[in-house]
């Protein structure tokens, strides 16, 4: 269910946080059962027929982690000291990818796996355990997402007919598959422990994350499944939950959707063959880099604000991104989590900086490349992915030379590269993109009637900041700012229940 809907904001909310604190309080070693119910409860409401399909992967990752812990027990390798994060290696200066986010501030300490016991080191025979099953996780991945495809790739080889496969694609499959990755790989390297099954289901299957992150490490959230939801001073952290759900919902309802309603058109004009005029281009390109934006920032802003009213922090994923001055800046501020993961398990495997700039920038365009197929099963994707590839290995190759760039430059040409590439990632074709492109150019009718109040509002909001995590964090504890969240949150429901809502962007991924 949409976390902008009535089903959801008058029943399935009230009730869990109802359930949840009743077995807090009565029954508290029942308490992650109930919660991870709640969980498996929210996602089978959108399509029932893919919970086996979510259940069936937490139970057999975690029954391979612990065939490959048992059977490293005893083996006489123990880690003595903890292994270096993927972050700390090949990621110095010139790394190009986001850095590691600061931690949550909010009644809890991330505390890294440093702090937990030695992990036994793996022996080699039994890694193929670890590789089995992140190669299955990625067949899973690649049979619903990627399946056709491929097969329509393979085709234009003469003489295949390979059959497409018409399959729904589950709802959160990218986001619980690399979950699933990041644990395994960390089991493998000897840094991540032992959870027993209801704690692994959680870090899975957590329903503000499960169907568009944030991406969590597992070190990030575990320990905090540990801890009693309701300690001295939980109000505090209850309250700035819900403003943060409030302000979310506010984003996403009020200021992305009617955004929606400028970009649709366009683009859908564009796949149809029509007539986009300039005027339609550049206000349906502007719309849809702000939608995109409030939309996805506001569904995190959700999720986390969820998470908080559960007594759980989930890391940021959103800093302001379209105020940055370079690529590698804004890269360090938009989807932070999904950053990280390319840096840690991609870029930096391929090599990252440490084997001099040609094997650095083709470190940069591969992982880019792949960070944008994740995003969609489609050539426009990758080239939107490539695109930004090339254009942090410019930005390597420019700071190479020592030369600096005037921060008003370095913002102006950052915004109008992100603008532009968003044209390969929303349009349904090249054929769509190059009409789109022609008329931002000048080469269509110019149109007229350019509605701007509504872009200019956006362009204020999401550029001067702050963000929502930061504005809930300092807001103090005043009446007339809860009057003030109660109206928003009014002024939402009122707008949910008078308009068809629009499903999040990164649902389809």
């Amino acid at each position: 269910m949409l976390f902008n809907s009535f089903p959801f904001l008058l029943g399935f909310l009230p009730l869990a946080l109802a359930i949840h604190a009743v077995a807090a309080k009565r029954a508290p070693a029942a308490r992650l059962p109930v919660l991870l119910a709640l969980s498996v409860v929210f996602y089978g409401y959108w399509d029932w027929r893919f919970v086996p399909l979510l259940v069936l992967s937490v139970l057999v990752n975690w029954l391979v982690a612990q065939l490959f812990l048992r059977a490293n027990e005893g083996s006489g390798a123990v880690a003595t000291r903890r292994q270096p994060a993927p972050a700390e290696a090949g990621a110095g200066p010139d790394a190009t990818l986001v850095p590691e986010p600061a931690p949550p501030t909010v009644g809890t300490s991330t505390r890294d796996v440093v702090d937990r016991p030695p992990v036994a080191a793996p022996r080699d025979r039994d890694v193929w355990l670890v590789v089995a099953a992140i190669t299955a996780n990625l067949l899973v991945l690649g049979v619903f997402k990627y399946a056709g495809f491929f097969a329509s790739i393979a085709n234009h080889v003469p003489g295949l007919a390979i059959p497409k496969l018409d399959v729904a694609l589950p709802l959160g499959i990218s986001f619980f598959s690399f979950h699933h990755i990041m644990y395994l790989v960390d089991l493998r390297a000897g840094r991540a422990p032992r959870f027993g099954l209801v704690r692994y289901g959680l870090y899975i299957a957590f329903f503000p994350q499960v169907l568009a992150g944030p991406l969590v490490r597992w070190s990030e959230v575990m320990h905090q499944f540990d801890r009693k939801p309701y300690p001295p001073g939980w109000e505090e952290t209850f309250a700035r939950g819900l403003a943060l759900l409030i302000l979310g919902l506010f984003k996403k309802t009020m200021i992305g959707d009617p955004l929606a309603e400028y970009a649709e058109p366009v683009f859908k004009a564009a796949a149809a063959g029509g007539l986009v005029t300039v005027r339609d281009a550049w206000q349906g390109v502007l719309a849809f880099t702000f939608q995109i934006y409030f939309d996805f920032s506001g569904y995190t802003d959700m999720a986390l604000g969820l998470a908080l009213m559960f007594g759980i922090t989930l890391p940021q994923n959103f800093d302001i991104p379209y105020r940055a001055t370079s690529l590698q800046d804004f890269w360090r501020r938009w989807h932070m989590t999904l950053s990280r993961f390319l840096r840690d398990y991609l870029y930096i495997p391929f090599g990252g900086n440490r084997h001099g700039v040609p094997r650095q920038i083709l470190a940069l365009v591969a992982t880019m490349g792949l960070g944008g197929l994740w995003h969609g099963a489609g050539f426009t994707f990758i080239a939107w992915g490539l695109a930004h590839g090339f254009g942090q290995a410019a930005g390597l190759l420019w700071r190479r030379t020592g030369l600096r760039m005037p921060a008003v430059l370095g913002w102006a040409l950052t915004f109008a590269f992100v603008m532009l590439t968003w044209v390969l990632f929303r349009a349904e074709s090249f054929e769509a993109a190059k009409r789109v492109y022609a008329a931002l150019f000048g080469f269509a009718p110019a149109g007229h009637g350019f509605k701007w109040r509504a872009l200019a509002v956006a362009a204020a909001v999401s550029m001067l900041g702050p963000t929502a995590w930061t504005l809930t964090q300092r807001m103090p504890p005043r009446r007339w700012i809860a009057f003030g969240l109660a109206a928003m949150l009014v002024i939402v429901l009122l707008k949910i229940g008078d308009d068809a809502n629009y499903e999040f962007i990164y649902f389809q991924f």
